[in-house]
């Protein structure tokens, strides 16, 4: 008898799977990897246990698969090509909320493929902001890794504390893009305009750092 697996057009086969991965995208973003069961996936993608096991094998298969979907989002493809030109920021705004939610989770479960995302888009954003100073835009850092570091991290920030926003921000969902514009255009107006109209805070932060016998 011929298996209904082996029926499946190449297309309905693809289809179920990218389904599943959709499935899986959602529910280990809001809930985590580890509270997730396969058959929870299975059900919130309409297909059977079994054909889940058949595409991915285990949980940890369709993780893998779930990573590199989402890294290869936020690249734009091969390369690092859609980080490039605003050091990943617009790549970040582009993505759909499952998808943030789902990046924010696996920054913080600190995953493989997550760590190594997140130093690409450190160097990246190192060029970046390197470019900017020679051309005149951005000034000069006196630690430029750290610099590029402390973007990233501010960056991807809303991605893990999206709850707290929400709550402090009276916004249903920070994911929604009206949302991510008014948080994100405010962290924007810090770089651009600055915080401090005086150099005290530096000066007492340099004051802790010599008593320290700090470098």
């Amino acid at each position: 008898m011929v298996s209904v697996l082996t029926m499946r057009s190449e297309t309905d086969d693809l289809t179920a799977r990218a389904r599943i991965r959709n499935a899986a995208l959602e529910l280990f973003g809001t809930e985590g990897v580890n509270r997730v069961s396969l058959r929870a996936v299975a059900a919130r993608a309409g297909v059977s246990h079994a054909l889940v096991l058949h595409h991915f094998g285990t949980k940890e298969g369709l993780r893998q698969e779930c990573d590199a979907y989402v890294i290869s989002l936020i690249r734009g493809g091969p390369g690092v090509e859609a980080l490039e030109d605003t050091g990943g920021l617009a790549a970040m705004l582009e993505a759909g909320a499952p998808v943030r939610r789902y990046l924010g989770r696996a920054f913080l479960d600190g995953t493989p493929a997550a760590a190594t995302l997140f130093d690409e888009i450190v160097e990246v954003t190192g060029r970046w902001l390197e470019q900017g100073v020679a051309e005149g835009w951005a000034r000069p850092s006196d630690d430029p890794r750290a610099r590029a570091a402390i973007y990233v991290t501010w960056l991807l920030a809303p991605l893990a504390f999206d709850g707290h926003l929400s709550r402090v921000l009276d916004m249903s969902d920070v994911h929604d893009m009206d949302a991510t514009m008014r948080y994100s255009r405010a962290g924007i107006e810090i770089f651009t305009r600055g915080l401090f109209t005086d150099d005290r805070a530096l000066s007492a932060w340099d004051a802790v750092r010599k008593q320290r016998g700090s470098r």
